[in-house]
């Protein structure tokens, strides 16, 4: 079995807040980026290797708040996560987001951000339909977790991790969205997978439930994981890598057109829609950082 980087679990140093403004980076595989690939090379080079800036999405920044919310949430004793308690940690959470970013403003300067925070609060609020926040106590908030297995880094942020009495393990993912129809379901159960194997290498335990809470249609979609299908799911990341790093040598990375393609910031530089994509800046070396901020995002992303 390949060693694993040391991963210690969450505590207030590893939290979101407390990650450096600089993190060093080297390429690595999170379940987004490994996504971004299968769908559409190009979008996997102008968005990791290019690392073009796209702009603030109302989706996204609706699900860092949220994120915000439940992390803040869970560092309170249990007896005070009330939803009215949770109620009051919107506007805090808001306004961290806006100081980290305060471009995001512009995205509510019609409508204001009146509408914006009621979006976010009924989210918040359907959390509790789910899930009893007072009778229990995870064992760490928004981990990093990193694991290098035969030179392929794998990285993310998991949201909570939860211990049995018993050491049984259960990952947990919020997600602000509605749970995935049969097309989407592929995407929910890669993420589920790359977690469960972050988790097995880095503790060498096989989480017991991998938990995926959509918030938008109040779904669970829960996932068993079984050891055989995560070393299946093992060579998988790692021919999916070669894949990569061999596209990185040669700086071809096709692009594969699709109904996303509609979504897509980097359309006006897709050569399929008549744009140029600037010239390829190679594999990125070491040394290379990222901000904290594109790592979170990602994050929460996935």
């Amino acid at each position: 079995m390949p060693a694993p980087v040391s991963t210690p679990p969450a505590d207030a140093e590893n939290t979101p807040a407390a990650v450096s403004s600089e993190v060093r980076r080297r390429p690595a595989l999170s379940p987004s980026r490994a996504m971004d690939f299968k769908q559409c090379p190009l979008k996997y080079r102008l968005r990791a290797i290019d690392r073009i800036p796209e702009p603030p999405s109302r989706h996204a920044v609706r699900g860092t708040v949220v994120h915000a919310v439940l992390e803040d949430l869970y560092g309170l004793p249990a007896p005070d996560r009330s939803p009215e308690r949770a109620d009051t940690l919107v506007g805090p959470a808001w306004e961290r987001v806006l100081a980290d970013r305060p471009e995001t403003a512009e995205l509510f300067a019609d409508e204001g951000v009146d509408g914006f925070l009621t979006e976010v609060r009924a989210l918040v609020e359907s959390y509790y339909r789910l899930e009893d926040p007072t009778r229990f106590d995870p064992e760490s908030r928004e981990v990093g977790v990193e694991v290098e297995l035969d030179g392929v880094l794998l990285r993310g942020f998991i949201d909570r991790v939860d211990v049995a009495p018993t050491g049984q393990l259960r990952v947990v993912d919020y997600k602000t969205g509605r749970a995935p129809g049969p097309t989407g379901e592929t995407k929910a159960l890669f993420q589920l997978k790359f977690y469960a194997l972050v988790v097995l290498r880095t503790r060498g335990i096989l989480p017991t439930q991998l938990r995926l809470i959509y918030l938008a249609d109040e779904q669970i979609l829960t996932y068993a994981p079984d050891e055989e299908e995560l070393l299946r799911f093992e060579r998988t990341l790692a021919a999916l890598w070669a894949a990569i790093t061999q596209a990185g040598r040669t700086g071809d990375f096709p692009p594969n057109t699709g109904w996303l393609c509609s979504y897509c910031e980097y359309k006006p530089l897709c050569p399929e829609y008549g744009g140029t994509p600037p010239p390829y800046p190679g594999w990125p070396a070491a040394g290379v950082t990222e901000s904290a901020d594109e790592v979170l995002a990602e994050a929460v992303s996935d």
